[in-house]
């Protein structure tokens, strides 16, 4: 099978995507199909072996629409082009709108109102005048509507060009018979109005509507605009000692990549000389640059603000960082949430069902009308509410409604390093009550560091600074994860670290050497029991009970010093789980660790439930017994050692760390492993969703109020009737209003 995510060109409005949708399920050999109304682009699922694109385009013809294989930000952009095609169009509505509207308010204000000197023209000239423009107006920019008909009777497949085409059309043939009829024909003292300010008026607002609602929703995909904006065009390899510059293309797998101060690093790869803080804001989030070191990762699309450097390329192409971020963000931005489902539904029979009721309409007009306001006002009045039923009962806004805010959210997600799999997660994790975290490398950093260091009044040592260089010299043949605690101390304190000799591991106890030809020792109280040394005691259960590790320096008859050793929590949790649990979410801290270390940082952290001492592969058991008491749970984890239970949970949250993202094991991930990103990711969600209802309320409010208003309702109670033009301008504002709406999450504070 073969998966292509397309642009969609001739698409209008969530009728269009299931018309398309519809369709090619029932081409052979297509496996699936998923359109998206707000990015306009189709993700489709073929066999190659029995169908390819020219033949699903040869099916999508006959109601005008085609499938291409374009960028977002390439030139022939569908969504660009429709941008350039409506910008030109209303170069000439515009003003053909202004006129029409100048003469229609001329001629009410002066034949009804009195209130303007009568027209220095005979009214047959206006009446040419508008039949010459509107025509103008129809063969110009109207053909889509037109097209819209042609399609509706030769398919049967209706959508918003439908509706309008019909509405417009009908305005302008009933409004050119009546100017060409020849009075004879009509009884005396009847008539009839011309309605060409109708055809000229709504097609402007309709086209300049679409040309708002293409420029918000090209605003709401900027964040992949710009992730794809970040990639760069061509690499300064070095090859055969010899520098040259080559498109990004052509770069391949441990190529020898120079990056000079403040260019763009090209392609994922591992430093092998140079040092430098490099920007990563655009793929993690964080504003401030990452210091770079020999044999550290480098992010393709990042930029270097320094030195220059020099590393081995690891990932290109599709592999590396940013391809994969763009390529989640991009199905997320294309996937459905489960509400657009009943969305779906609705506006696959909202075309007919418009279409319907506007022929209801005018047939009780004219049966209903003549009896209390004559023929020739019925007529006239059936007409009117006939073309604005169709031209204000437009699904576009409530297609657009769950799309924008997705596109939106996911998008505001990325430019913060939450990449969401799918629309699905997103509008899950709005409904979570219980969020579940793993300990190491989660809330804690997940490397131990020092954080005491006690020397014994009889040590003879001067200062912890001499008691630190002893260790260092003895762990720097380590590979204890413990050792490289001590070592990065005394790195970081600029110590001399002394020459060691003679150097043996004792076999769960500790280790030996000799420094400056006297022995020292270092490791745990089996070590100190074993040389006949007190433990302790008091000290030992202090830093045990708080969750640290208690290592000791000694000779063979002498306790020199006692350093501290533990995993210490990322900066700001307490004040993110405290800001979690304010949005009514229970937390619990899940981890394999010993009971007294998991308690002692759940409660630095303000975690009140624990569940220590899991192995990993009871996890999910732990999830699963959450949701059994009616929780819907979210489980934050490595996405490594945490797989099963991020499996498990209703919303998976991997901690990616650089170039490590677990994007495979969960539906959200968050760049750069902070944990202040969870909170961030709940709002999003809640933000989100609480834009696609307000998206939804207004679209359903809008047509529940517009159609029986256009239809004529009102008017045996109030004598209101809704010219179409004033329809036209409403249907285009509550797509704009939609879009606009959705675009106010880029403004939401996470």
């Amino acid at each position: 099978m073969k998966k292509l995510n397309l642009s969609v060109s001739g698409m209008h409005c969530a009728s269009c995507a299931f018309s398309i949708e519809k369709t090619l399920r029932e081409t052979p050999g297509v496996q699936s199909c998923q359109v998206n109304v707000g990015t306009e682009k189709a993700a489709v699922t073929f066999d190659p072996s029995r169908t390819s694109l020219h033949q699903i385009n040869k099916a999508l013809a006959p109601l005008g629409y085609s499938l291409l294989e374009t960028g977002p930000q390439t030139d022939d952009d569908p969504q660009l082009h429709q941008l350039h095609q409506a910008r030109k169009k209303l170069w000439f509505l515009i003003p053909a709108a202004v006129i029409m509207f100048v003469l229609m308010g001329w001629d009410i204000l002066s034949t009804e109102a009195g209130l303007l000197p009568m027209p220095p023209f005979p009214p047959s000239w206006m009446e040419y005048f508008g039949f010459v423009l509107a025509s103008a107006v129809l063969l110009l920019a109207g053909r889509p509507f037109i097209r819209g008909i042609w399609i509706f009777l030769r398919s049967g497949q209706a959508n918003m060009d439908t509706l309008i085409g019909i509405g417009t059309l009908t305005a302008w043939l009933y409004s050119t018979i009546v100017t060409f009829l020849p009075p004879d024909t009509l009884p005396a003292n009847t008539e009839l109005h011309s309605y060409f300010d109708v055809t000229v008026i709504v097609i402007a607002f309709i086209v300049l509507g679409k040309y708002l609602e293409n420029r918000s929703k090209r605003r709401t995909g900027e964040a992949i605009r710009k992730l794809i904006g970040l990639q760069a065009k061509t690499a300064l390899v070095e090859r055969k000692g010899r520098e040259m510059e080559i498109p990004i293309e052509e770069v391949v797998l441990d190529d020898l990549v120079l990056v000079k101060p403040g260019g763009k690093i090209p392609v994922d790869g591992l430093l092998i000389e140079g040092q430098s803080a490099v920007d990563e804001s655009m793929i993690s989030g964080e504003a401030i640059p990452v210091d770079k070191l020999p044999g550290d990762q480098l992010i393709g699309g990042t930029i270097n603000r320094q030195g220059h450097l020099k590393f081995r390329a690891t990932r290109i192409g599709s592999e590396t960082v940013l391809s994969r971020i763009i390529t989640l963000v991009e199905q997320a931005q294309s996937s459905k949430a489960p509400i657009q489902k009943t969305v779906d539904r609705i506006s696959a029979i909202f075309v007919p069902a418009v279409l319907l009721i506007a022929l209801l309409t005018i047939i009780i007009w004219l049966l209903v009308g003549p009896a209390w306001l004559g023929w020739p006002a019925a007529l006239s009045n059936g007409l009117v509410a006939f073309v604005s039923v169709l031209v204000i009962a437009c699904p576009c806004a409530l297609g657009l409604a769950t799309p924008t805010a997705v596109i939106v959210g996911t998008g505001r997600g990325a430019a913060h390093g939450i990449l969401v799999k799918d629309a699905a997660s997103l509008e899950r994790l709005h409904r979570i009550t219980h969020l579940v975290t793993d300990k190491t490398g989660t809330i804690t950093t997940g490397e131990p560091v020092v954080t005491s260091l006690i020397l014994e009044t009889d040590s003879g040592l001067t200062s912890t600074t001499e008691a630190l260089a002893l260790l260092a010299a003895l762990e720097k043949k380590s590979e204890h994860p413990l050792a490289a605690a001590i070592l990065d101390k005394a790195k970081r304190e600029k110590i001399k670290i002394p020459q060691s000799d003679n150097f043996r591991v004792l076999e769960g106890q500790g280790l030996e050497a000799k420094i400056e030809g006297k022995k020292f020792l270092a490791g745990n109280a089996s070590l100190l029991k074993k040389l006949g040394l007190s433990v302790p005691s008091r000290q030992t259960e202090q830093l045990t009970a708080e969750g640290q590790t208690p290592v000791f320096l000694c000779t063979e008859n002498k306790l020199l010093a006692i350093v501290a050793i533990a995993d210490t929590l990322r900066p700001g949790i307490r004040e993110t789980v405290n800001q979690i649990q304010d949005l009514d979410i229970e937390i619990t801290l899940l981890t394999g660790d010993h009971q007294n270390t998991a308690s002692h940082i759940a409660a630095q952290a303000g975690i009140d439930r624990v569940r220590a001492e899991v192995l990993p592969a009871d996890k999910a058991a732990v999830i699963q017994e959450l949701q059994k008491e009616g929780h819907l749970v979210a489980m934050v984890g490595d996405g490594i050692n945490d797989a099963p239970a991020l499996a498990q949970a209703d919303i998976g949250i991997a901690m990616g760390s650089g170039t490590d993202i677990a994007i495979e094991s969960a539906q959200i991930t968050l760049l750069r492993g902070d944990f202040s990103k969870v909170l961030k990711a709940i709002r999003l969600s809640r933000f989100t969703m609480s834009t696609i209802r307000q998206n939804l309320f207004w679209a359903f409010v809008y047509n529940i109020i517009g159609i029986p208003l256009a239809a004529g309702l009102f008017f045996p109670f109030t004598g209101w009737l809704l010219n179409p033009a004033f329809a036209g301008l409403a249907m285009a504002l509550s797509s704009v209003s939609v879009v606009s709406n959705s675009l106010r999450l880029k403004n939401r504070k996470l």
